[in-house]
């Protein structure tokens, strides 16, 4: 796939078919993230990847915690407010998302059937975890955006379809714990990998990109 139409199709999926993605498919995703730039080449990323009965089992964990409410620990805070012309592009988001799957904001155990799928991975076959070292700062927390973004470009041109899922994050105490990570480890993202299930109702969502002309500005 050529670059410029990766990147013009890549897309999150939420709805995964069950066939699993191979041992070689995904050394060519990571390896082709490897490649990534970071600050002075130090390379922050640590990888976890997590597929059949291990994941299942992380996603009932994950579900339970979700399903009641359990305190949250995200390594990495969640934002608490935006500048109002993000906050009108994320309300704005989130009611056509809600609209083109046909959920009623006021519909609260439809938006909560939503919110829970996150913790099963959408049915996704595999999911990744990205972590860095507790110690590091913003430029790694960037050079991680690069790693994730070169690695979900990479499983598109294989035609696997990816879902960066920040709410899996909350939980990013129990995650470690389940995998035997130590806690001065901090979780970034996890993602969640499968070959896209195209007659979901999930995938018929787009999200609604600006364009150039209203982020740029020109001076010559």
């Amino acid at each position: 796939m050529e670059i410029l139409e990766g990147i013009k199709t890549r897309r999150s999926i939420r709805g995964f078919k069950p066939n699993s993605i191979t041992g070689e498919v995904m050394e060519k995703i990571l390896q082709a993230a490897s490649n990534s730039p970071s600050y002075t080449n130090t390379q922050p990323w640590e990888v976890v990847v997590v597929s059949g009965k291990k994941k299942n089992e992380l996603g009932r964990k994950l579900l339970e915690l979700a399903t009641v409410n359990v305190p949250t620990s995200a390594d990495l805070p969640m934002p608490k407010t935006w500048p109002s012309a993000l906050e009108e592009r994320s309300q704005e988001h989130g009611a056509r998302r809600l609209s083109a799957l046909g959920v009623a904001r006021q519909d609260k155990e439809g938006r909560e059937k939503l919110r829970l799928m996150n913790f099963e991975f959408y049915g996704a076959p595999c999911a990744v975890f990205l972590f860095i070292d507790g110690s590091l700062g913003e430029w790694s927390i960037y050079d991680m955006g690069l790693f994730t973004q070169n690695l979900i470009l990479a499983a598109h041109s294989l035609g696997v379809g990816s879902c960066l899922q920040a709410s899996v994050t909350h939980y990013a105490r129990d995650i470690k714990q389940f995998f035997g990570i130590a806690e001065s480890k901090k979780l970034v993202i996890c993602i969640s990998l499968g070959y896209p299930d195209e007659k979901a109702k999930l995938n018929t969502y787009r999200s609604v990109k600006q364009k150039p002309k209203e982020f740029t500005r020109w001076y010559e």
